[in-house]
């Protein structure tokens, strides 16, 4: 990362991060080119490794592109605002965010399809669902499992209050 005084590593800073993220770009390769695609998630960081939970339609343009390569990359942001000067040339934005590489794994078993679903629910509604095994049935779901994954953030300062 070029701007290391912006990189965050810490475990608990990214799970703060992630916690207030819901939405996550997913970016996979399809035939030579780029496919990104934004989807809710849930989420586990344990022994350094971040997993990711989605979910989705059986079929589909997504699950062909990553049936034949399982490598992607993912990026989430969490909402900022604009910085405060007059000059537009020297404009920013604050901002947290976490990217990352990772492989896709498709989860069959419906013990972990549904726990997976519950830690959706869990991160997009903050309420805790007990899913059935033929809901869990009705969809395809997936996983990213990362060791390789950076927080990043320009943080606004306190006194910042536009």
């Amino acid at each position: 990362m070029r701007r290391k005084d912006r990189e965050v590593t810490n475990l608990d800073e990214i799970r703060d991060i992630i916690e207030k993220c819901k939405v996550c770009h997913l970016a996979m390769v399809d035939n030579g080119m780029p496919y990104v695609i934004p989807l809710n998630f849930g989420y586990i960081i344990a022994d350094n490794l971040l997993t990711l939970f989605f979910h989705s339609a059986k079929e589909g343009r997504k699950i062909n592109i990553l049936k034949a390569n399982n490598q992607v990359c993912f990026e989430m942001t969490c909402e900022g605002k604009s910085l405060n000067i007059e000059n537009p040339c020297n404009s920013g934005y604050y901002f947290e965010s976490v990217h990352g590489f990772g492989q896709v794994e498709f989860i069959e078993d419906v013990d972990e399809k549904c726990h997976a679903l519950t830690l959706l629910a869990k991160h997009q509604l903050n309420q805790d669902f007990v899913f059935t095994e033929n809901q869990a049935n009705s969809v395809c779901v997936f996983k990213v499992v990362s060791q390789d994954f950076t927080g990043k953030k320009k943080p606004a300062p306190e006194h910042d209050t536009q």
